[in-house]
């Protein structure tokens, strides 16, 4: 029944998109919805009732620094983690992350180049060396064959990013480390909430991060969190930026000596962001299946034209939204250009957009020498990063039950389709 509804609204939405000029040429704009109701419902960050009254309680209380053990005990418990530490931001998790490996300089770490900066540089401060890997054009996560092709001996890790909330193929990656003797890093940094075979992203390596920053799927305005497999991990990662905890490890702890000092950072999270994130953390489960099901009912009309398609997401896998809806537009198969694209569906009321991930080994600091205490790699060519940065486009996520919205924003697509003859392949 959903299959013949959905083509009932295809066929319904062809006739229209047909008959109508697009509005960029002055026709009648396919979206019609409130500006300021568009507005409510895709405004992030989204901070209610619940949050402000923590921030008010916790202020009048007096008992900041209380909110941070409380976070991490909900965290863990919801991630079912062995350890956890709250951080500053993500950026700082990282660090702690590297540092707490404890490998010998030049020893290699692979991440992708499709990330953020603070995943490949902060290597640099303990000797790490970045080998760049591409990702996989129809998920934009982790390319594990790219990845086989690069492996050396001094290869002693491998980092997976989970982009835009979509878990990495983690079995597959978590099966080649393990034959390959490498230890397998986590960045969930979009992927809150997200799981592989029931297991939480950030749980499958032997450390791990998110990140709670504005943007994030569980915003904290700034705010980072660490995972670990093993108490080592965990106590050299939590000693490196707090220096508050080695006198709270057990006794036989080769952490414990460095009492007062830690190991030279400071990376607390702030207390206020941790309230903010404690009241998120209640609601995550339910705004992110609300997000998805929004996503699923507009993917289905979407992925029916042509060139037009989603990122692969397995059945055991299950995934989160980050930031925006990310469709891949296959420009050549859709005879349309990005930019045409996105002028159109702006003109008839879409707020679509595009932006190309940075890609790290392009960028000036990997090129310098002096940077570096093993400079890295830089790849001739990626193909997968240089494929989803040309062919993807951003849609809105929609935080309500706004199914007519839903259905303008689709027929906007299914009109601009219908003419899109008319527009620059090119």
């Amino acid at each position: 029944s959903g299959a013949v509804a959905t083509g009932l609204a295809l066929g319904r939405g062809a006739y229209a998109a047909k008959s109508e000029s697009l509005a960029i040429n002055g026709g009648p704009p396919a979206v019609t919805y409130p500006a300021n109701r568009i507005s409510a419902l895709t405004r992030w960050p989204r901070y209610g009732k619940a949050e402000k009254a923590r921030l008010h309680e916790l202020i009048e209380s007096n008992k900041y620094y209380e909110e941070l053990p409380l976070f991490e005990e909900e965290w863990k418990t919801y991630t079912n983690a062995p350890f956890v530490k709250a951080h500053m931001n993500g950026s700082s998790a990282l660090t702690s992350m590297y540092f707490a490996l404890d490998l010998p300089p030049g020893s290699e770490i692979m991440v992708p180049s499709y990330t953020f900066f603070s995943a490949c540089l902060a290597m640099r401060f303990f000797g790490l060396v970045p080998v760049f890997v591409d990702i996989d054009p129809k998920t934009a996560c982790f390319d594990l064959e790219d990845a086989k092709r690069k492996l050396t001996p001094n290869t002693k890790a491998v980092e997976a990013m989970h982009s835009w909330g979509l878990p990495c193929e983690l079995d597959r990656i978590s099966e080649w480390c393990k034959e390959k003797g490498l230890i397998l890093l986590e960045d969930a940094a979009h992927a809150h909430g997200a799981s592989m075979q029931g297991k939480k992203t950030g749980t499958w390596g032997a450390m791990g991060i998110y990140s709670f920053q504005t943007t994030k799927v569980m915003p904290s305005v700034e705010g980072g969190m660490g995972m670990y497999q093993t108490r080592e991990y965990f106590e050299r990662a939590a000693a490196f930026g707090h220096y508050e905890d080695p006198i709270k490890f057990p006794e036989d702890s080769p952490i414990r000596a460095y009492v007062g000092t830690g190991f030279g950072q400071k990376y607390r999270m702030h207390p206020l962001a941790a309230a903010l994130a404690r009241e998120q953390l209640k609601t995550l489960d339910k705004t992110s299946a609300l997000v998805a099901k929004n996503v699923r009912v507009m993917k289905d009309r979407l992925t029916q034209l042509p060139g037009i398609s989603e990122p692969r997401c397995r059945p055991d896998q299950q995934r989160a939204y980050y930031s925006a809806n990310l469709l891949f537009v296959d420009n050549k198969q859709a005879g349309i250009s990005r930019e045409a694209l996105v002028k159109a569906l702006k003109a008839e009321g879409v707020n679509a957009s595009f932006w190309d991930y940075p890609q790290q080994h392009k960028l000036k600091i990997y090129s310098e020498a002096k940077w570096w205490h093993h400079p890295p790699a830089i790849p001739e060519s990626m193909p997968g990063n240089e494929y989803v940065n040309a062919n993807h486009v951003f849609m809105p996520l929609v935080y309500g039950d706004a199914p007519e919205l839903i259905d303008q924003y689709s027929a906007a697509f299914e009109k601009v389709w219908a003419h899109r003859d008319k527009l620059p392949a090119s």
